[in-house]
C-alpha cells in the first residue's frame, strides 16, 4: 500500500484528483447498495452538488485572495448578503448578467469598507469582519423597504423573481430527452447499461456536463485563472509577499497598502458574485432575507481545508456541496442514512493513515468516531433531517483535527501592518 501511495504522489496533480474522485465514487457505489438507494451517484445529486458548491467556491476564492495578502476576512458572510441583495436588484432591473456584475459591485463595496477599516485605520480584522456581518443584513432590509416593497412581487424581506443567465450542455457527452437535447448521449449510454461502478461513475459525470448554468461555468473557470494569477504573475507574487513578509516587500519598493486594498476588494467582489448566484434561478431565483445560511463561514473553512490554494478550495467546496445535493430529494432518508457508512469508511482510512504516521492518539480518536458512526448506522434505519445540514461542519472539524499540521496559512495573515514599522 505504501508503494501505491508513493506512486500516486508522483503523478500530476490533475491525475491524482481524478483518481481520488474515482475511488470516492467506488465507495459510494458499494455503500448505496446497503440502503437500496441510487441517490449517492445520481445525475441529479451531482448537478445539485455543483449548484450548492458555487457560492462556497466563489466566497472561498475571495477569502484566499484576502488572506494571501495578509488580511483575514471574517466578513465574507456579510459580503455574500450584499451580493444577494444587489444581485437580485440588478437582475430584476437590468437582466441576469447585469445582476451578476451589480452583485459583484455590492460585495466589493463590503470589501472596500473592510479594507479601509483594517488597512488604513488598523482596526482589528476580526472585529471589522464581524461588524460587516452584523451590518449587511440590516442594510439589505433597509434597501428592501425602500426598493422591493414598491415592486410587484417584492416585500421588505424578498425580491421579485430574478432571471437567469442561460444554460449549456457539452455536446455528445450528455444529451437525450433528459436534458432536452438532440445530440448523442455518450455518458448516458454507459449509465443506462447499469454496469457496476462504471454506470455510477458516468452518471455522476453526466450531471457535471449537462444543463450547466453559464454562471456555474464562469465560477469554475475562475479556479485555474486564480491559480495562474496567484502563482504565475508579478501581481500574484507581490500579493503573496504582502501576506508572508510585508516589511521585506516594503524594502523592495512594493506598495503594500495598495496590494492589500486590491486583494480585499477582489475578495468582496468574488463573495458578491457568490451572493448573486444564490439569488439566481440556479438556487432560489429570488432574494430572500437570511438565505445565505452561513455559507460565508463554510467558505472560510474551505479556504483552510484547501490550504489557501484555488484547487484545494474547489475540492472543499464540492465536498461541502455534496451532502446538500444528496439530501435535496432524499424523501425517504435512505441516502442520508447511507452517508453514515461513508463516514465510517472515511474514518477507517484516517485510522490507516494515522497508524502509518505512528500517530496513535489520532488513530484512537478516529477509531472512536468511526465506531460511533458505525453504531449509529447499524442501529438505525433513518437519520434526522438536521444530519445533512451539519455534515459539512463535521467534515471541517474532522479535517482540522487530523490534518491541521499539513496546512500552512500565510505567515503575516491577521497581523496589522503599518508602513515603516518592522
Amino acid at each position: 500500500m505504501l508503494s501505491m501511495l508513493s506512486m500516486l504522489n508522483k503523478q500530476p496533480t490533475w491525475l491524482r484528483w481524478m483518481i481520488y474522485a474515482a475511488i470516492g465514487v467506488l465507495v459510494l457505489t458499494v455503500v448505496q447498495g446497503f440502503d437500496d438507494t441510487e441517490r449517492l451517484t445520481a445525475v441529479t445529486s451531482s448537478q445539485a452538488m455543483l449548484r450548492w458548491a458555487v457560492p462556497i467556491l466563489l466566497a472561498g476564492l475571495g477569502g484566499m485572495f484576502c488572506e494571501r495578502a495578509g488580511i483575514i476576512n471574517i466578513g465574507l458572510e456579510g459580503m455574500l448578503v450584499l451580493g444577494t441583495w444587489f444581485g437580485a436588484w440588478g437582475a430584476v432591473t437590468y437582466g441576469g448578467w447585469a445582476g451578476l456584475l451589480i452583485g459583484m459591485a455590492g460585495g466589493a463595496l463590503g470589501g472596500l469598507i473592510h479594507a479601509v477599516a483594517t488597512v488604513t485605520f488598523g482596526i482589528d480584522q476580526i472585529i471589522s469582519g464581524v461588524a460587516i456581518n452584523v451590518t449587511a443584513p440590516g442594510l439589505a432590509r433597509f434597501l428592501s423597504s425602500e426598493v422591493f416593497i414598491n415592486i410587484e412581487g417584492g416585500s421588505i424581506t424578498q425580491s421579485p423573481r430574478t432571471p437567469g443567465q442561460g444554460k449549456f450542455t457539452f455536446p455528445f457527452l450528455a444529451g437525450g430527452d433528459l436534458f432536452g437535447c438532440d445530440t448523442p448521449d455518450i455518458l448516458g449510454w454507459f449509465t443506462r447499461k447499469d454496469w457496476f461502478f462504471v454506470s455510477d461513475l458516468t452518471g455522476m459525470a453526466r450531471g457535471l456536463v449537462a444543463q450547466l448554468s453559464l454562471a456555474t461555468m464562469l465560477a469554475f473557470a475562475l479556479v485555474p485563472f486564480s491559480a495562474w494569477l496567484i502563482w504565475r504573475t508579478r501581481f500574484g507574487l507581490r500579493l503573496r509577499i504582502c501576506g508572508e513578509h510585508p516589511v521585506g516587500g516594503e524594502t523592495q519598493g512594493i506598495n503594500i497598502y495598495l496590494y492589500k486594498y486590491i486583494a480585499v476588494i477582489i475578495s468582496g467582489a468574488l463573495a458578491g458574485l457568490g451572493g448573486s448566484f444564490i439569488a439566481s434561478p440556479e438556487l432560489s431565483g429570488i432574494y430572500l432575507e437570511g438565505q445565505t445560511n452561513g455559507r460565508g463561514f463554510i467558505a472560510l473553512a474551505a479556504v483552510i481545508i484547501g490550504n489557501w490554494r484555488p484547487g484545494g478550495i474547489m475540492g472543499a467546496a464540492l465536498l461541502f456541496g455534496y451532502p446538500f445535493g444528496v439530501g435535496l430529494r432524499d424523501l425517504d432518508g435512505s441516502a442520508s442514512h447511507a452517508l453514515l457508512l461513508v463516514n465510517t469508511i472515511a474514518l477507517g482510512a484516517v485510522i490507516a493513515w494515522a497508524l502509518n504516521r505512528r500517530r496513535r492518539v489520532d488513530a484512537t480518536l478516529a477509531a472512536v468516531l468511526g465506531l460511533g458512526a458505525a453504531l449509529w448506522y447499524f442501529l438505525s434505519s433513518t437519520v434526522p433531517d438536521w444530519w445533512i445540514s451539519i455534515l459539512p461542519y463535521v467534515i471541517v472539524l474532522v479535517v482540522l483535527i487530523f490534518f491541521s499540521q499539513r496546512l500552512r496559512m500565510p505567515q503575516a495573515a491577521g497581523i496589522a501592518y503599518r508602513k515603516g514599522e518592522s
